[in-house]
């Protein structure tokens, strides 16, 4: 199957740097997007380390027996013990973290995806959206739980409480799944600048347009500032064609 794909990354309105990191390999075997946070250099630079490693990790072992699965453990596992390790030696930035959503495509397997906080990944197919992450914050558990409903989680003071994150040392899980996908999909991992302007129903809807991808990932970001940007918005898009 043949991949289609592009990515952007803007500050947005508000902030004045941007804390989010995206990386696309050029041969479309893997993406990442990643939100930091932590302060002006510590979100920076957790998204940096984490995008990093795990494509150190990811083009090292490539070509190696692990399954997709334990590719991707491993590799967000590392970006973990990174991300620790520079906070031991530089302490301004001991409270950083980052989140991040990974895609991978290996021959002979189904892509799969890993994910740790809220940076999610999008599947688009038949004019449907569906929301294949779960993010790990306070707010989702208790959508889940039903002790909210999904306008009061939009609007919640906790939505953003991550639950889980890199750059913790009580990280007990990295959540990696199979994905189904077939020709005329399109997946969208985005950071949360986007989700949280951008209601679902508008994100299907530029998803949708029979346009090329570069100017649906742009107008993506463009309605995201259009709702008041208030965080940085990263966006990659993958189409899958025969």
């Amino acid at each position: 199957m043949k991949l289609k794909f592009t990515g952007f990354s803007d500050p947005g309105l508000i902030r004045s740097n941007n804390q989010d990191a995206f990386y696309i390999d050029p041969e479309g075997r893997f993406f990442i997007v990643a939100d930091g946070m932590g302060g002006h250099a510590g979100g920076e630079e957790a998204s940096r380390i984490a995008s990093l490693e795990i494509q150190k990790y990811l083009l090292s072992n490539w070509d190696s027996s692990k399954s997709s699965d334990e590719l991707l453990q491993s590799a967000l596992w590392q970006a973990n013990e990174a991300i620790l390790q520079d906070q031991q030696e530089h302490s301004e930035r001991a409270d950083m973290g980052t989140t991040v959503v990974t895609v991978v495509f290996r021959p002979g397997e189904s892509p799969h995806v890993a994910h740790v906080g809220d940076s999610r990944l999008y599947r688009w197919r038949s004019s449907l959206l569906e929301l294949i992450t779960e993010d790990h914050t306070w707010v989702a558990r208790a959508l889940k739980m039903g002790d909210i409903n999904i306008e009061e989680a939009r609007n919640h003071p906790f939505r953003h409480v991550l639950s889980r994150c890199l750059g913790r040392d009580d990280l007990n899980e990295v959540k990696v799944q199979p994905l189904d996908v077939k020709s005329g999909d399109r997946l969208l991992l985005c950071s949360d600048g986007l989700t949280e302007e951008l209601a679902d129903e508008k994100i299907a809807y530029y998803l949708q347009e029979n346009t090329a991808l570069e100017k649906i990932a742009l107008s993506l970001i463009e309605g995201a500032k259009d709702n008041g940007g208030h965080d940085n918005i990263t966006v990659a898009i993958i189409e899958l064609e025969d």
